[in-house]
Parts: structure tokens; C-alpha cells; sequence
């Protein structure tokens, strides 16, 4: 079975940022997902994401975490996650579910 963009984003949707009770997807910060076939019958995986300020003490924290997970999934060899910049992260990119979390009525 081919590992798909959506099985990654499942697996990011468990790694979440310590000081705020969301998973980076819903909390709007992952924004690019690739997947390619590899050589050696295997998978690269590459996520490109940000954090909530270019000041966050937890940065390395959640890249690594990013990084084992990917690791983890079947067949991956090879896994890279870039942090940006840009475009500057907002709670405005927070999804409708991850503001659900933050605000339970």
C-alpha cells in the first residue's frame, strides 16, 4: 500500500506544541506536505512548517518530534522538516477543530 500525503498528515496530527493544546495541523502550522517514491522501494518525506513565533523555546522540541514520527511510518527512509518564516503564522490559521479544542462551548 502507498504511503499517501494523508497518512502523513495523520501522524502530524499527533504531534502537538507543548504550550498550547493543539496538533500542529490544526493549530494551522504545518504547510506543505511531500511525499516521494524512493529508489530503495521506500519513501522521503518532506514538511515544510512553521511555529507559532520565530522565538519559541519548544522549536527543536517539535521538529524533532516531527521528524521521529515520520521515521515511523512504514517504508520511510529518508525525512526532512524545514521551518519557515513565511508566510507568518496567525491565529487566523488555527482550523475550525483546532478552535473548537481551544474554546469548547
Amino acid at each position: 500500500m502507498a504511503l499517501t500525503k494523508e497518512d502523513v498528515v495523520s501522524v502530524l496530527r499527533t504531534c502537538r506544541d507543548p504550550e498550547i493544546p493543539v496538533n500542529i495541523v490544526d493549530l494551522g502550522l504545518v504547510y506543505d506536505v511531500d511525499v516521494r517514491e524512493a529508489a530503495e522501494s521506500g519513501y522521503d518525506v518532506s514538511v515544510k512548517m512553521t511555529l507559532t513565533s520565530p522565538g519559541c523555546p519548544m522549536s527543536q522540541s517539535i521538529s524533532a518530534e516531527v521528524h521521529r514520527k515520520l521515521l515511523g511510518l512504514d517504508r520511510v527512509r529518508h525525512a526532512k522538516v524545514d521551518l519557515v518564516w513565511e508566510p507568518v503564522w496567525h491565529p487566523s490559521m488555527i482550523t475550525a477543530e483546532g478552535r473548537q479544542h481551544l474554546n469548547p462551548t
